[in-house]
């Protein structure tokens, strides 16, 4: 069973915003999965970021240092 975190409404949502016309099925999952693995990368650094600095509360100071 697959877990998704992102619905592909959303991905169908973005890229029609963008100025897509009609939107496939299989680009819809690339762009979930690509949006989570780069998510979970942001996540992944920015309780790095809040461990370091001493605390269990991740805040948005942290994400934004983490993007970078």
């Amino acid at each position: 069973m697959v877990k998704r975190l992102i619905p592909l409404a959303a991905m169908e949502k973005i890229l029609k915003k963008c100025g897509a016309i009609r939107v496939a099925d299989s680009a819809k999952v690339t762009m979930k999965n690509t949006i989570e693995d780069i998510a979970d990368d942001i996540a992944r650094n920015a309780v790095q970021l809040a461990t370091h600095a001493g605390r269990k509360t991740v805040k948005a100071g942290d994400i934004k240092l983490a993007v970078k």
